[in-house]
């Protein structure tokens, strides 16, 4: 039975036969007490009945957590040893091209920019700049292009960064276009789609 609910996840073009069974069992759960389901086999005609509930099914099953400056020992560590070695022999014309698979809403995507940014005027660089974000998820690419967060979702920013990286609105604060215009948002599925390339770095943390 779950693979036949599956099945109508693939017919929009997401195959899920890959997923622990753990995992898509919870999902699956979840949208059946939402729906107030009690049965697989009510649930999958339910799905085939109301085409709007497969997509809030996939939805569910692309887990999108992910926060600005996650881990910050990891972006120490980016600004101490890698950055310095990414811009070596870097000049105007030969742009440093990132790329973060799986970036969810974009805060991965942005918080790269924005200490990328932060090294280059420590530093004395002044470098192009291209960080690509791909995600499976066309409702968490849109909202990562818009770069418009909440005050929850940004409350672990400085206030430095929020005032030079940010402009406040009246639904949170946007990330300024100076640094939205670094940052490419593309739908991607990465098991079947074709990489980037000519890549300096790669971040899979999400």
């Amino acid at each position: 039975m779950i693979e036949q609910i599956l099945d109508n996840l693939k017919a929009l073009g997401f195959d899920y036969v890959g997923y622990k069974r753990t995992t898509v069992s919870r999902r699956i759960l979840r949208r059946m007490a939402i729906n107030k389901l009690n049965k697989l086999t009510e649930y999958a005609d339910y799905l085939r009945e109301h085409s709007e509930e497969a997509a809030a099914l996939n939805e569910d099953m692309l887990i999108k957590v992910t926060s600005f400056f996650r881990d910050p020992a990891a972006f120490e560590a980016l600004s101490q040893t890698v950055y310095p070695a990414i811009v070596e022999g870097k000049g105007e014309d030969n742009p440093l091209r990132i790329w973060v698979p799986g970036c969810a809403t974009g805060q991965e995507v942005y918080s790269i920019a924005l200490s990328l940014l932060e090294f280059m005027e420590a530093q004395g660089y002044s470098l192009p700049i291209q960080v690509f974000g791909t995600d499976i998820s066309e409702p968490a690419i849109n909202k990562a292009r818009r770069g418009l967060f909440t005050k929850a979702e940004v409350a672990d920013l400085s206030q430095r960064r929020l005032q030079t990286f940010f402009d406040e609105t009246r639904d949170g604060y946007r990330v300024k276009k100076a640094v939205r215009e670094l940052c490419i948002f593309a739908r991607q599925d990465f098991t079947h789609d074709p990489p980037f390339s000519r890549l300096d770095l790669i971040s899979c943390r999400n």
